[in-house]
């Protein structure tokens, strides 16, 4: 004996809502990534065989694959330059640093076992990064003012771009460590920034930036008003001064290098 059960038609989803749960499934996913890669990297300094020169050999591998092995090494070597301003500043400060380790298409990190004393060393840390970077970007540079290659040009552009990428006001990135230093209220300015980023340029490591950053900035703002966390951002007018200038000299510095190296592509070229 069979039963026939009529089925009555469903109304058709607004896009609205199809959007939404595209939306929300896209960060169930990232987030499960980002944790994921949270524990990656809480493991990573343990692991010995994955030493600083392993992991950057794998990552020129990597790079190479779409860049061509030149301006894959180059580039990683750029990267290894601005995560050794960390590394330097750290052990300046006294808190016990890594050597960078590298992953590929996410950059690279440097384990450290503490926070720095307070914001104002918070914000010397992220600053090295791009400092140095910056300054490594010249020997590009110089390489192509000798010589003419297009190859070091866009190296050298790649390198400011990165650095100035990284001087977005929002934690994770280097330019939220200036910021603790600065105005924890620009973190929200930058994660602003961070989610138009993802918007005009979707990618799955922008999406990972951008639930970390979310994570960490939800995180400190919410213990903005706890005594530590005052403690911890009490820095003096001069210090917050020269973080100042520091953090908008070298922006405008990277944006005219970005401007002098810049190579017009045509379709004619590929």
């Amino acid at each position: 004996m069979s039963t026939d059960v009529e089925t009555l038609p469903q109304p058709p989803q607004s896009p609205l809502k199809r959007v939404g749960g595209a939306l929300a499934a896209a960060a169930l996913v990232v987030a499960k990534f980002a944790a994921k890669f949270k524990l990656l990297l809480v493991l990573l300094p343990k692991i010995k065989l994955l030493s600083t020169s392993a992991t950057m050999l794998v990552s020129v591998a990597a790079y190479a694959l779409i860049w061509g092995w030149q301006f894959a090494a180059g580039f990683v070597l750029l990267l290894f330059v601005h995560e050794m301003g960390h590394v330097i500043q750290l052990r300046r400060e006294g808190v016990p640093a890594s050597a960078p380790l590298f992953i590929p298409f996410l950059g690279a990190f440097v384990g450290m076992k503490k926070m720095p004393e307070d914001a104002a060393a918070e914000a010397r840390v992220g600053l090295a990064g791009p400092v140095l970077g910056s300054l490594a970007c010249l020997v590009p540079l110089a390489i192509y003012g000798a010589g003419g290659s297009d190859m070091f040009r866009a190296l050298a552009f790649t390198g400011f771009f990165l650095n100035l990428f990284n001087l977005l006001p929002v934690l994770p990135l280097d330019g939220g460590r200036a910021m603790a230093a600065l105005s924890p209220w620009m973190w929200l300015v930058g994660f602003a920034l961070l989610v138009a980023a993802a918007i005009a340029f979707p990618n799955p490591i922008m999406l990972l930036i951008l639930v970390l950053g979310g994570v960490e900035t939800w995180r400190r703002w919410r213990a903005r008003n706890t005594p530590e966390a005052r403690r911890y951002h009490r820095v003096s007018p001069r210090t917050r001064l020269a973080v100042g200038v520091v953090y908008i000299g070298l922006a405008v510095a990277l944006g005219y290098g970005m401007h002098v190296t810049h190579l017009e592509r045509v379709f004619a070229d590929a």
